[in-house]
């Protein structure tokens, strides 16, 4: 029950990292740029970073630290990652949107576990 809790906290962290970043930097999607070339609507209209990406990465690191196997690793941080594809392929993110929402995702997930450890003494 204890890991549960720490990965709400993880996708919780990263989504209020994500939007609080998000509402600084203010940058235009893909499709708000480039209207000639991708056709896209009923989507916010800022970027930077992915928050998609960010929840799934922070989950797959989250799952991660709990199992302790890379039989559980392995397809979350591939389904991580195709979450962070099908953003790109959308129109709706940029590489660095999705890299930055992988570094937020993954960065809550370890900082978390690492915080839970410092403040139960493990």
């Amino acid at each position: 029950m204890r890991n549960a809790y720490k990965s709400a906290v993880s996708i919780g962290f990263a989504l209020l990292t994500s939007t609080t970043i998000k509402m600084v930097v203010k940058r235009k999607r893909p499709f708000v740029d480039h209207p000639e070339i991708i056709q896209r609507d009923k989507v916010g209209p800022l970027s930077f970073p992915s928050g998609h990406t960010t929840s799934a990465f922070a989950t797959a690191t989250a799952l991660s630290l709990s199992a302790k196997s890379w039989k559980v690793a392995l397809p979350a941080y591939l389904y991580a990652s195709a979450v962070g594809y099908s953003r790109m392929r959308l129109g709706v993110h940029y590489p660095s949107d999705v890299l930055g929402g992988m570094v937020i995702g993954i960065g809550a997930g370890f900082l978390t576990w690492k915080l839970d450890q410092v403040i139960n003494g493990k």
